[in-house]
């Protein structure tokens, strides 16, 4: 098998590809089989726009389930996932995009005419996703056959960059690999004691690490259901808890759980 982080989280997938793995707010139900069905029609837009294995694709957008999708398509292709902060100006953002040189910026069809410029400037693909899931991305991907095919990637290999809180200077993005990622995931899973029934309550953001790289990625490796709230609100999480069976957050999660 391929070291690709995609790979080692698909063969962990459920056999019985039917079961959910995300529930949304909203309560709509997303199998297995549809984000491997989406995520395998973003991964052919991506190489039909040149994408290879290496090439940086930089992420700044709501959370949603079509984020998840283009965080595996990502993967998939075996590019570098960049995830950035959707609070960041283009001023901002400017930083990032000449530091990580992406191919592809995927970004929020609210900020495209902000951001063409940037985009054109460092010669990469712009691509818009909501929140809804609705954006020229999946417009693109929808009519696409879903590409199966799982890029060749060793352990070694990066598998994301995700930039520092620059609270001493300017950001600097730490290279992640596939073997660093999938040691994480797989310790927090043998410490915490996942099984394949759990059900977990997502109210953290996608582009930081805590609520990808541990959280998603966790719940995926481990082949159970996750609650995927669009950001913390403690009555709705209360009201989640008797479906659930953990919740990942932060220390300010729990102060505002134990408010009278």
């Amino acid at each position: 098998m391929s070291a690709s982080l995609f790979a080692r989280l698909a063969e962990r997938f459920p056999a019985e590809r039917g079961r959910v793995a995300i529930e949304t707010a909203e309560g709509a139900a997303v199998t297995f089989a549809d984000l491997l069905e989406h995520a395998g029609r973003i991964t052919a837009l991506f190489k039909a726009s040149g994408v290879a294995p290496g090439d940086r694709i930089a992420v700044q957008v709501e959370k949603s389930v079509a984020n998840v999708a283009l965080y595996l398509a990502v993967l998939q292709c075996g590019a570098v996932h960049v995830p950035l902060n959707p609070a960041y100006t283009p001023a901002e953002l400017g930083h990032f995009l000449k530091d990580a040189r992406p191919k592809v910026l995927v970004c929020d069809p609210g900020s495209e005419a902000a951001l063409a410029a940037l985009a054109k400037q460092g010669s990469a693909w712009l691509f818009t996703l909501g929140a809804d899931g609705h954006g020229s991305l999946t417009a693109q991907a929808e009519g696409l056959p879903s590409d199966r095919a799982v890029a060749a990637r060793s352990g070694e290999d990066i598998a994301a960059i995700l930039y520092t809180s620059g609270t001493t200077g300017l950001s600097k993005g730490a290279m992640l690999s596939h073997d660093n990622l999938w040691s994480n995931a797989a310790t927090l899973h043998a410490l915490w004691g996942f099984r394949p029934g759990d059900v977990l309550i997502h109210a953290l953001p996608l582009y930081h690490t805590h609520g990808l790289f541990v959280a998603l990625n966790l719940m995926l490796m481990n082949g159970g259901r996750v609650l995927l709230l669009p950001r913390f609100d403690a009555r709705p999480g209360i009201g989640l808890m008797a479906r659930a069976t953990g919740v990942v957050g932060g220390a300010t999660f729990y102060t505002r759980l134990l408010a009278p």
